[in-house]
């Protein structure tokens, strides 16, 4: 569900729970509560495949009624005025188990609570939403526009900033035109319209895009004075801090060209994948593979049966034709996949590092600051699958430095 310790379970079989109600309790600074997004009765406490193919711990809940706990405020009555210190909301939203939904699911307490002699002067909101195909940001700018620029500016109370700046590309112009009307009324608050450009939805990416500051190798974006969140965790933040509502859902496009019905949903997690393909019609005849996320930065799942955690964007349904890898052929030194890095670096030399298991010399290559979109991969006329060894060196770098630091 999260970066970071896994959250300890507090729950046991035979259990009675409501919508909202604590399931699991972070274990750590960098953890995030767990609450539950349906009532009924805990079946049993077991192993679930994820996303990725790997067993995790998992609550199973027999669903029975919607019964919400009587202190969330399920109405849709905005609630504009905070008047909270930053201490509070930081807790609110820890308590919330609030991480980033724009798919690195770091829980946004930790993000929140600035590093000793670091100072933030802006507040960036990720609106670019640049992956192909997925529109999850996109519907939620239009659909929940003023609860997001309250959230705004609920961030920057607890930040303490005077500024922030809404980035969103401009092949978006109905979600820019509406969220700067929304804004008329927040001064210190604007919105940025930027040129459609992949992957300018990573955080340094955007930072650059808007500030012209450029975040130092191994650094974070603080260092540079920024604070990035994504759209649909300002969103969240309202509801946790105005509606003292938990994180136990969010928007998921469901989409492929040859689906019936794509389309967005409001999704509880927990959700089987299987459910959303159902809702959009079906699974086509000519599916090659089904995406968790999109098609660039984006993994196949293994099984459709796996639920919808916090950090599912988006579930994208591939035809074989498009699904097909090609052959891979040998490097021809054609430098494609370095002039096309963000990072700057030789996604070519990471990719023969990570095959002979070199992850000290990968490290020296610094590919930890890979943010894996995918343009590598994507523009390589050899076809060969750079992300992909580089994703298996990566993790076994911070594998590493992890160990260090223990």
């Amino acid at each position: 569900m999260h970066l970071g310790v896994p959250a300890k379970c507090l729950v046991n079989k035979g259990d009675e729970v409501k919508v909202g109600q604590l399931l699991a309790s972070a274990d750590g600074f960098v953890s995030a509560n767990i609450h539950s997004p349906f009532s009924g009765t805990v079946l049993k406490i077991d192993k679930a495949l994820d996303a990725s193919g790997y067993k995790r711990d998992a609550v199973f809940i027999g669903v029975k009624g919607d019964e919400w706990l009587s202190t969330i405020d399920t109405s849709t009555q905005l609630k504009k005025d905070c008047r909270l210190d930053p201490a509070e909301i930081i807790h609110r939203i820890n308590e919330a188990g609030i991480v980033g939904l724009g798919g690195a699911t770091f829980p946004s307490h930790v993000k929140l609570t600035i590093p000793r002699g670091k100072k933030a002067e802006y507040l960036l909101i990720n609106g670019v939403e640049c992956e192909p195909y997925l529109t999850s940001d996109h519907v939620l700018m239009l659909e929940k526009g003023e609860e997001l620029v309250v959230g705004v500016s609920i961030l920057m109370r607890a930040l303490n900033v005077e500024q922030a700046v809404i980035g969103i590309e401009n092949n978006k112009p109905d979600a820019i035109a509406h969220l700067r009307e929304i804004v008329t009324g927040f001064p210190n608050i604007s919105v940025q319209a930027l040129q459609v450009k992949y992957p300018q939805g990573g955080e340094k990416q955007l930072i650059k895009a808007v500030l012209n500051r450029e975040v130092p190798s191994g650094g974070l974006p603080v260092d540079v004075g920024a604070v990035v969140f994504n759209v649909g965790t300002a969103v969240a933040v309202y509801d946790a801090v105005q509606k003292n509502k938990p994180l136990i859902e969010r928007v998921v496009t469901i989409t492929g060209k040859s689906l019936t019905t794509p389309a967005n949903y409001r999704v509880r997690f927990g959700t089987p994948v299987s459910a959303l393909i159902e809702a959009a019609g079906g699974l086509p005849e000519d599916t090659g593979k089904v995406i968790n996320g999109g098609p660039m930065m984006g993994k196949a799942l293994a099984d459709p049966g796996v639920p919808v955690v916090k950090g599912s964007s988006g579930i994208l349904i591939l035809p074989e034709p498009e699904a097909a890898r090609r052959q891979t052929e040998p490097c021809i030194r054609c430098s494609r996949c370095v002039s096309v890095c963000p990072m700057g670096l030789e996604p070519y030399l990471l990719m023969v590092l990570g095959q002979k298991s070199l992850h000290e010399r990968m490290e020296n290559e610094k590919v930890m600051d890979c943010i894996e979109c995918g343009s590598c991969s994507y523009t390589c006329p050899s076809s060969r699958p750079l992300l992909d060894y580089i994703r298996l060196g990566k993790a076994e770098v911070g594998k590493m430095i992890r160990s260090r630091k223990k």
